[in-house]
């Protein structure tokens, strides 16, 4: 058995619902895990914006809004009349769960109305594969989904409820359920954040010992750089687990950087699949390593960062210094990405300035505080264990027109990290696929 998970513009239209369905059906006996329609989830972000400010109105008519796009899917998916209907009644109790919300006060209903969008393309899904006679079983993922009072997934419950509730239909031709949804520690509606219909992928495929974890979406695999801002970049055919979840986590968009963890612990590889190429080989992720001719498979960038440098004379090989350095970002729950150190003080880069005033009067107390805004770290990944020679240096000589606010290597044999200003992203991408993928031998 397989986990096949479709990400929101593989399920954006009735075209490409139907596509999916022609694609799963022809598949076997497999678990289908769906995103929310692309668009939807950004749509009900806005409707409890709305409500949270107290626009009753801006809230109503960005419903309505919503309805029409659904009758529309709804008119040109179904040529059954009996299950358009069926289907528009599913569609209508969500939409009406969401606008009982505008009849009374805001509380905690946000992530009800988040959880409407996977609630909503699965019905569809789940009516059409209906109307096409595949013997197709829904599993409500609010059923057996569910994060503890860490917000982390509770792995053993995930398990002990889902293989009952499938094989209580042994006879099914294939299992649905939603991506990103599920239950917290208190029995409410909650979330896996942005992304999590990987990890719920990730999380199913564990817990039923599934041979294979596919992640369906728009684009033909994990490419070796970004092609938003670089041309000719190609699928990476192999990456190991860690490779991949550095890729993941600082900025390849394809796949959530959560999802590895279950898949690669549990030994399930995971591939990555284009919807719209659906016989393109696309990009797998297992635990074997398979070493290229380069070394270097990959670059990915993440925004938004913000650099601190925390300099103290007084600190001059004092016991203690990072250990309070680093307890006031954990007092504000703030995550470091890069550091680096010297005899008398340290830089550390951040991706969520949430905190960072505070974090900044706490460091002052101690130390002379510098900060960087609008920053980009560059991250270019692959076999390099130290004893693979020069593979730092290439990456380092691409980007010798660019200036480097800091460097990050040695924390990880498949990762270093270039710290620049936002400004020069574009051209080190660029530098770095010229010099490391598209170079003459």
């Amino acid at each position: 058995m397989k986990i096949l998970k479709f990400g929101g513009t593989s399920v954006g239209s009735a075209g490409r619902i139907k596509n999916v369905a022609d694609l799963v059906s022809k598949r076997g006996r497999n678990v289908i895990v769906l995103s929310a329609m692309s668009g939807t989830t950004n749509t009900l972000v806005e409707i409890s914006d709305y409500l949270k400010c107290g626009n009753i109105d801006g809230a109503k008519e960005t419903v309505n809004m919503l309805e029409k796009r659904y009758q529309r899917v709804l008119a040109e998916l179904f040529d059954s009349e009996e299950y358009r209907l069926r289907a528009e009644k599913r569609i209508e109790q969500s939409l009406a769960l969401i606008r009982s919300f505008t009849r009374s006060s805001f509380t905690t209903a946000e992530k009800t109305i988040l959880a409407q969008g996977e609630l909503m393309s699965t019905a569809l899904m789940y009516e059409y594969l209906l109307s096409r006679g595949v013997k197709v079983v829904m599993l409500d993922a609010l059923e057996f989904m569910r994060i503890d009072r860490n917000a982390e997934p509770e792995i053993q419950y995930i398990r002990d409820r889902i293989i009952p509730m499938m094989n209580r239909h042994e006879d099914a031709d294939l299992y649905l359920t939603q991506g990103y949804i599920c239950r917290n520690a208190t029995g409410g509606i909650d979330n896996l954040q942005r992304g999590g219909s990987d990890l719920t992928a990730s999380l199913i495929g564990a817990a039923v010992e599934a041979e294979e974890i596919e992640i369906w979406t728009d684009i033909d695999g994990m490419h070796n750089n970004d092609p938003r801002f670089v041309e000719k970049t190609s699928p990476v055919g192999h990456l190991h687990f860690e490779e991949a979840a550095e890729l993941a986590y600082f900025g390849a968009k394809i796949l959530h950087p959560a999802c590895v963890l279950p898949a690669k612990l549990n030994n399930i590889p995971v591939r990555l699949l284009n919807t719209m190429q659906p016989d393109a080989p696309g990009t797998l992720i297992d635990n074997s390593y398979k070493p290229t001719r380069q070394g270097i498979k990959a670059v990915a960038a993440k925004d938004n960062i913000t650099a601190i440098r925390i300099k103290s004379g007084r600190m001059l090989l004092a016991y203690g210094f990072l250990h309070k350095v680093f307890e006031i970002f954990e007092t504000y729950r703030t995550p470091i990405d890069m550091i680096a150190t010297s005899e008398v003080g340290v830089s550390v880069t951040i991706d969520s300035d949430r905190n960072l005033q505070a974090i900044i009067d706490d460091l002052k107390k101690f130390a002379t505080v510098t900060v960087d805004r609008d920053m980009v770290i560059i991250c270019v990944v692959g076999d390099l264990d130290w004893h693979n020679d020069g593979l730092e240096a290439i990456a380092i000589d691409a980007l010798r027109d660019i200036p480097v606010r800091m460097i990050s290597y040695g924390g990880s044999e498949h990762n270093i990290s270039f710290l620049i200003s936002r400004d020069d992203k574009t051209h080190a991408l660029n530098a770095l696929s010229e010099k490391l993928f598209n170079a003459k031998s």
